[in-house]
């Protein structure tokens, strides 16, 4: 049996678009997103969504995922909050713990970076990344029954999310 690297993470770079668009496109489905699908020539990267929202996971030199970073709201009063506002991995290459180190990573930024927590949005039937999300201590602090319309039934929106500091901005450890 050959056992796979650990995958490397790292903060996009311009030239990630094309291989980040296409997982967008390999992966996407309403088991995790409720946008429509990507064009095929729709550009990975915004204006206000570009290289420096995401980090990246490598195995053997190619870009096998991302997740990608942001705010819950614009507003001001929320600029201590860090969102998970997508994550995808490359088919080939699930299994092999990529997710699981890009979630780390996000939390790791979002401490590093003095966030006093970080949460996210997921449906409520996708098990498996409910389980990874709790797995790495997030917790569920919301559910919006039958929030969204998918495939023909209703799904509920999960928000979770955790801790990064405790009082007087003491770092948390997990």
């Amino acid at each position: 049996m050959t056992v796979m690297p650990a995958p490397h993470i790292r903060p996009a770079r311009s030239e990630d678009e094309e291989p980040l668009r296409r997982i967008d496109l390999e992966t996407w489905s309403h088991l995790h997103a409720v946008s429509p699908p990507p064009g095929p020539d729709d550009p990975f990267f915004h204006d206000t969504c570009g290289p420096d929202a995401h980090l990246v996971a490598e195995l053997d030199g190619a870009v096998v995922g991302y997740v990608r970073l942001g705010f819950p709201t614009p507003l001001a009063s929320n600029t201590h909050v860090r969102q998970i506002r997508g994550l995808a991995v490359a088919d080939a290459a699930r299994g092999h713990g990529v997710g699981r180190a890009l979630v780390r990573a996000a939390v790791e930024e979002a401490r590093q970076g003095g966030f006093r927590r970080i949460t996210l949005r997921v449906l409520g039937h996708n098990t498996a990344a409910r389980k990874l999300y709790e797995s790495e201590g997030f917790v569920v602090e919301g559910v919006q029954p039958e929030e969204f319309h998918l495939d023909g039934r209703y799904v509920d929106d999960v928000m979770m999310g955790q801790m990064l500091t405790g009082p007087a901005g003491a770092a948390l450890t997990t």
